[in-house]
């Protein structure tokens, strides 16, 4: 073998050695400790399947704040777990959606359990209303139907489908139960995930086409479900999608936002 052989069997194998050692660094799960039995707590809402693909029939969303049991590995992607009510399923092994949980659940102060339950409750209205992505946008829709939504509307269903809660038929009424019930943002980026948000009428794309508007006195024209990252889950057209996510930041929802809070 001569000098050219000899480096390029070199660098190859060398190759080899490093891919094989950041792919595995780089695709690791939450935890390489992450055995059976042990306990993982949600992070970011993720749905649970019956067998450990991305095409299997999704058993629940779990939502944040969950803690779930690991049953096994399936895979490099997947673990078998059990959640808080004794249902199994296949759930992602991306750090994205779990990490482990240290010591005993039963250490938790009564106000991070009330801050989890919150959390969780949070997590069931997004769930709920993602289910009715792409539902055609209806100007007064019915309250009694599924099949067309308006601003209010779809966010009414939200909180009954996932909570039980029935708030206000429209978005004026609605932005004043979240007012009585505490505290209020009028800087959209001090929201919390799951915040309601309430905008005024469009009057154009540009900042400039709201200045001087008293946002203190606007009327409520427009309604949604504040993701976190700059994300509002809504409807408001056909031509948007109906039920759809919105990017917030230098786009005429931010210009027209008034204030948000929460509803819980």
């Amino acid at each position: 073998m001569n000098w050219k052989s000899k480096m390029i069997t070199a660098t190859l194998t060398a190759t080899m050695l490093m891919g094989s050692l950041t792919t595995g660094a780089l695709t690791a799960p939450v935890s390489a400790a992450a055995v059976q039995n042990s306990k993982l707590e949600v992070i970011w809402g993720v749905n649970m399947r019956t067998s450990a693909s991305s095409s299997a029939k999704v058993v629940r969303m779990v939502p944040k704040g969950e803690q779930i049991t690991v049953l096994g590995q399936s895979g490099s992607s997947w673990y078998k777990v059990q959640d808080a009510n004794n249902r199994t399923g296949y759930i992602s092994s991306s750090s994205k959606y779990t990490k482990a949980v240290s010591g005993s659940a039963n250490t938790s102060t009564s106000g991070n359990s009330t801050s989890n339950t919150n959390q969780a409750a949070v997590e069931k209205v997004i769930a709920a209303g993602m289910k009715y992505w792409g539902t055609p946008y209806e100007f007064g829709a019915s309250r009694n139907s599924t099949a067309t939504f308006d601003c209010s509307s779809f966010i009414r269903q939200a909180f009954i489908d996932a909570l039980g809660i029935k708030l206000p038929a429209d978005s004026r009424q609605q932005g004043a139960y979240v007012k009585a019930k505490g505290t209020v943002q009028t800087n959209w980026k001090n929201l919390k995930r799951g915040d309601l948000m309430y905008f005024m009428s469009y009057k154009g794309t540009k900042s400039s086409s709201y200045a001087g508007v008293n946002k203190s006195t606007a009327r409520i024209t427009h309604t949604g479900i504040y993701l976190g990252d700059g994300k509002v889950l809504h409807t408001y057209s056909n031509a948007g999608g109906g039920v759809t996510i919105s990017d917030i930041a230098g786009k005429h929802w931010e210009y027209r936002f008034l204030f948000g809070g929460s509803a819980l």
